[in-house]
């Protein structure tokens, strides 16, 4: 793969963009603190604004690195204020295939963004990086992201039994993916 690290891109709705540790306020506010956002997700919810900017801070030195891809997603109707977060969470260069994360402030919820960002990141990483497999995997309980992927044209795969840990424990994973051909 061609890596090129996290680059703006727009759609008819959105902006994904870089983070910033300014974005701190916005992040603890409209997701990160929000348990009901992460009980899925394999991060804790955060306790305090501070640990949101430090999360940031962290990121945004993380941008020096051409493989690493952290997009704030931004809702053009609100200004510059992120609503959530896509991410190239894992990547394997052997075999061209990149894993992507999601997660959403809830409300925000159930109004085809993250399907729009989604798109974008897998148009993102076929055109751009170059990939020819783009994967994503939920928690069995939460069939609702995995609807998210089916509407992006991924394929449910098959459910690894007791394969991953999040909020909730071990827990079962679906894994949904899209071939670049199938674009």
């Amino acid at each position: 793969m061609k890596h090129c690290g996290t680059k703006r891109i727009e759609t008819e709705r959105l902006i994904l963009r870089r983070f910033t540790p300014d974005d701190a306020g916005a992040m603890y506010r409209n997701w990160a603190s929000d348990s009901e956002v992460t009980r899925f997700l394999t991060w804790p919810t955060h306790g305090s604004e501070e640990i949101s900017r430090s999360l940031l801070e962290k990121w945004t030195e993380s941008y020096s690195d051409d493989a690493y891809y952290q997009w704030a997603i931004v809702l053009k109707e609100n200004g510059d204020e992120p609503i959530g977060s896509i991410s190239g969470v894992r990547h394997d260069d052997r075999t061209d295939k990149v894993e992507i994360g999601y997660c959403i402030g809830k409300p925000w919820w159930h109004r085809g963004i993250t399907s729009e960002a989604l798109n974008a990141v897998i148009d993102f990483f076929f055109d751009q990086v170059g990939a020819i497999r783009v994967e994503a995997k939920h928690d069995k309980e939460n069939p609702r992201s995995g609807m998210v992927m089916k509407k992006c044209g991924m394929k449910y795969e098959g459910t690894l039994r007791s394969a991953d840990r999040n909020n909730q424990g071990i827990c079962d994973v679906c894994i949904h993916s899209v071939l670049k051909d199938e674009r």
